[in-house]
């Protein structure tokens, strides 16, 4: 049985050709951001009949099971990421659209104890610095 026929069973999804092939290209570079349309063309680049609609169902379905998560950085259009449970930041190119993810020890710090300064307790936290390049 293939790791992405694992995972959606684990996730409580019944295993579907569509489900496998989004899965598939959302594992493919670990670091990249698919939109919905991303997601689509690629598979219409692979000889996939996957109508968009349909992309955009499977990717809702792995957003609640938790296999990925959604991120809205610009104007509100989404793009979603395997969740592999490992906390990380981002940076968004305001020129190319790139998004970079970092993690930083000191940033993690410094908002944990500007939430005890003001009497909270952090439990979850969203960071995007919206970039460009130095001229």
């Amino acid at each position: 049985m293939t790791s992405e026929n694992q995972e959606l069973r684990k996730a409580g999804l019944k295993v579907t050709l569509p489900r496998v092939k989004i899965l598939q290209i959302l594992e493919s570079d670990g670091t990249h951001h698919y939109s919905a349309e991303e997601v689509y063309k690629t598979l219409l680049e692979q000889g996939e009949d996957v109508g968009l609609a349909t992309v955009y169902r499977v990717l809702t379905q792995f957003e609640s099971a938790g296999l990925v998560t959604r991120h809205n950085f610009d104007g509100g259009h989404s793009v979603f990421e395997i969740d592999r449970g490992e906390h990380h930041d981002h940076m968004v190119c305001l020129e190319s659209g790139k998004v970079i993810e970092f993690h930083n020890d000191e940033i993690e710090e410094l908002q944990k104890r500007i939430a005890e300064e003001h009497g909270y307790e952090l439990t979850d936290h969203n960071l995007v610095l919206y970039v460009k390049p130095k001229k």
